[in-house]
């Protein structure tokens, strides 16, 4: 194990899985582990993983079908020299798996993401999980639902994945400062959603749901293409949402919000949802995917989409005595509980002895 050469693969990542990698390749290069990452020239600009000691292979692993930088990725990867090789995500697994079956390098491949599309590029999806399943060597995914889909399909071993929580920064203003930043007096709720302006996220039902209970303000946290949509619908119904965009004071908002809403129509293990956690927010939540686990005892639970449900559930927290302080002190012992970046590092590398053959006893 000490010798291998590791090849940690991934393709275009503005966020979570590209810090899962660097997480992975700082923690493998720090115990000497020959470590190097093959992606998208952008994901080395963006995520500096030679800083951290791992080398660097650029491959076009776009996020798309694309045949002509598939067979050149996939040529790439044949030529890299890995003795293991730790793909993230569903279509670089899939490239990985494909260029090096029958060349005795074992693939593992972490799954970050549910297949969430339809149609042409959804049947191509589900046609890149069967090749995941039935010739990665370890299938890890970041929830349930993921792992049992992959057992349905064939794979031979599903670990689940180890996520890491990084570290909440202490919020920088009181909560106080932070509300009157916002024009938001104390007494009104306030009910924070830190997400990308995207489909997945479920912003349609927060914003129906918002409209039910108008004595709050909910605010969200994040950018993305669905801004427009989001923001004409929000002026043109008066709704009590206000759209912050990118955010670098999470921490601050956080500390100043009665509660975190996550309305999404599938999550895995989101960084969103471990720093309110960390933070000791009181969450409501869809049950999708890796949700109900994280929050566990946390939080009120809601099916995607049900947006009675999800008003009633923001009215409880809000309204029913002692609730959002049974949930807020669960949260906090949660997020305290949450793995770390050298718990995530530790899992892979038992994962790595498992299918390498190396003893499991053996210190790195």
């Amino acid at each position: 194990m000490d010798d291998a050469r590791i090849l940690l693969v991934l393709g275009t990542s503005a966020g979570g899985v590209g810090r899962h990698v660097r997480t992975l390749a700082s923690g493998l290069a720090r115990r000497g582990h020959r470590v190097a990452v093959a992606g998208p020239r952008e994901t080395q600009e963006r995520f500096a993983f030679t800083e951290v000691g791992a080398g660097f292979l650029a491959v076009p692993i776009a996020d798309r079908p694309h045949p002509g930088s598939d067979l050149r990725a996939m040529a790439a990867l044949r030529g890299a020299g890995a003795d293991l090789v730790h793909a993230h995500g569903l279509r670089a697994g899939a490239l990985a798996a494909l260029a090096l079956t029958g060349r005795r390098v074992p693939v593992a491949v972490t799954l970050h993401n549910a297949l969430t599309a339809g149609g042409a590029v959804g049947a191509v999806y589900r046609a890149l999980e069967r090749v995941v399943a039935r010739r990665a060597e370890v299938v890890l995914p970041v929830s349930p639902d993921l792992g049992a889909r992959m057992t349905g399909l064939g794979a031979r071993r599903v670990v689940p994945a180890v996520v890491p929580a990084p570290p909440l920064p202490a919020a920088g203003r009181t909560p106080g400062r932070t509300r009157d930043e916002l024009g938001v007096p104390a007494a009104r709720p306030l009910l924070l959603t830190v997400a990308r302006l995207a489909q997945q996220k479920g912003l349609e039902t927060l914003l129906d749901a918002a409209a039910a209970v108008p004595d709050a303000l909910f605010v969200v946290a994040g950018d993305g293409p669905l801004r427009g949509p989001l923001e004409a619908r929000i002026a043109a119904e008066g709704l009590p949402v206000r759209l912050l965009g990118d955010r670098a004071d999470i921490p601050d908002l956080l500390a100043a919000a009665d509660a975190v809403v996550v309305p999404s129509r599938w999550e895995g293990q989101p960084l969103s949802l471990q720093e309110a956690l960390r933070a000791g927010r009181p969450v409501i939540a869809t049950a999708v995917g890796g949700l109900p686990g994280m929050v566990g005892e946390a939080g009120l639970l809601v099916p995607y989409g049900d947006v009675a449900a999800l008003a009633g559930a923001v009215r409880r927290v809000l309204g029913e005595s002692g609730l959002a302080a049974r949930l807020a002190e669960a949260s906090a012992r949660r997020g305290a509980a949450l793995p770390g970046e050298e718990d995530a590092v530790v899992a892979a590398l038992a994962v790595y002895r498992s299918i390498l053959g190396t003893a499991s006893g053996q210190r790195d």
